[in-house]
């Protein structure tokens, strides 16, 4: 089996795609795979940064391309950047893909499975797509979408296009299969394989033997923490109303951990409003994530309403394999909210609802052995379904079946190509009688050389 994955980042880059990536190409590389990704010579933060054009990492083939360098502050330049990707990689994807190999196209940058889709037929590959969200629908709920409706409709067309084209479609949660099924996927098109925290990285600590409580001021205190990225799918609305309302307890401190533009909003929010009862600080690094993870008695998790079944917050899972409850702000029969309820690990509050969310706190607050239970059984369900070894298995078992199904129908293409080529080589070439014969046996050694299909 022959893998080639596109996406724009890819190690040493620490981005969650890239992160993901590599958690899951270096497993398949070690199962005896031949694993090749094509991304970027820049990183996620640092688009002047100039990787290697070409080098193995863990038996892993990587590809890096040329690309525009604007980065991401501008939307013009971030653009051009992307265009820049579809065109190059569209081009190393036509010189690297073979007969019988499966393209797995991540969404970055997006709408790139429309470039896989056209290149696979060119080839005769087979298409992955490999959704971590789903644009430009998400673009368009936040209002960025800067596209006239005209384009955004074609693109939608195309992109639904190279969906039907794929041989599997890898989703994230029951309502993004939904969403796709909304969209004419055929379900059996559709397979949910969930993204995952590192088990290792991330180990069951007890409140009492944190590190990071002590140094800010949290010994003794009910946290209540936010962990990652807070951007413009999310909404601390809730958050800092609930806040204001408990200002006056002195138990219950908000630790808010990460970055992103509605971080740094709701930072300023908490200055205006002269609220004590926030803590913010940077991300932590991938070695104290134990203790990051493990200083908070319960975590929140938001998404905008408008956002279910296009985008699953991957803190989620680090939450889990945490041990600590999660209270979930957003839809209520949302992809979390679900399973918060359906394994009782967690609690589910709409958008907007600050009594609810309150009452949720005050309510895990009380009860420290049903918090104990609700934290057991995130980790329980965490092992069970979120680890990088179940998802890598079930990677295995869809790429299998991918490989199974079409291995008789490759191999009668393999030999309808070689009966085609000898054929060819059995024509006698038409030349002028004055051509003499050691020139016809050059051009009839030449024809053999170069054969007319390419094979493998």
């Amino acid at each position: 089996m022959r893998l080639v994955f596109v996406n724009r980042y890819f190690y040493p880059d620490v981005s969650a795609t890239s992160q993901m990536l590599f958690d899951l190409t270096q497993r398949l590389a070690a199962h005896g795979i031949d694993v090749h990704v094509v991304c970027s010579r820049q990183l996620y933060d640092d688009p002047a940064a100039l990787l290697p054009a070409s080098e193995m990492v863990r038996g892993i083939h990587v590809h890096r391309i040329w690309t525009s360098r604007f980065g991401r502050d501008r939307l013009a330049g971030r653009a051009v950047d992307y265009a820049s990707f579809y065109v190059t990689a569209a081009a190393k994807l036509r010189r690297l893909l073979q007969l019988g190999d499966i393209l797995v196209a991540k969404t970055d940058p997006p709408l790139i499975s429309i470039v896989g889709a056209a290149v696979v037929r060119l080839r005769g590959a087979h298409l992955v797509n490999w959704l971590q969200d789903i644009f430009p629908e998400v673009a368009s709920h936040l209002g960025a979408n800067p596209l006239p409706r005209w384009l955004d409709a074609a693109l939608r067309n195309l992109r639904d296009r190279s969906w039907r084209a794929a041989r599997i479609n890898v989703v994230l949660g029951s309502r993004m299969r939904e969403h796709l099924e909304h969209r004419g996927i055929a379900s059996d098109r559709i397979q949910i394989i969930e993204n995952w925290a590192d088990a290792e990285a991330i180990v069951l600590m007890p409140v009492d033997a944190n590190q990071l409580r002590g140094p800010h001021g949290l010994t003794g205190k009910f946290v209540v923490a936010y962990s990652g990225n807070m951007g413009r799918a999310h909404e601390f609305d809730t958050i800092l109303a609930a806040a204001e309302q408990l200002r006056t307890d002195q138990q219950v401190v908000f630790l808010m951990i990460g970055g992103g533009v509605k971080m740094q909003q709701l930072q300023r929010a908490v200055v205006d409003k002269g609220l004590a009862n926030f803590r913010f600080l940077p991300y932590q690094p991938r070695a104290a994530l134990s203790d990051s993870l493990g200083a908070a008695d319960v975590h929140l998790a938001c998404l905008l309403s408008k956002l279910e079944g296009l985008i699953v917050p991957s803190k989620f899972y680090g939450i889990l394999a945490a041990g600590r409850p999660a209270i979930f702000i957003g839809d209520t029969d949302g992809e979390l909210a679900r399973i918060v309820k359906d394994f009782k690990c967690g609690l589910a509050v709409a958008t907007g609802d600050t009594h609810a969310l309150v009452g949720a706190i005050q309510r895990l607050m009380a009860d420290k052995s049903g918090r104990e239970e609700m934290g057991a059984r995130a980790r329980t369900l965490f092992m069970e379904r979120y680890t990088v070894d179940r998802a890598t298995q079930q990677w295995l078992t869809a790429l299998e079946s991918i490989e199974m199904s079409s291995s008789g129908g490759l191999s009668d293409l393999r030999s309808k190509f070689s009966a085609l080529h000898h054929d060819f080589q059995r024509i006698e070439p038409c030349v002028p009688e004055e051509q003499g014969v050691a020139d016809t046996r050059d051009r009839q050694e030449e024809r053999q050389d170069q054969p007319l299909v390419k094979i493998g």
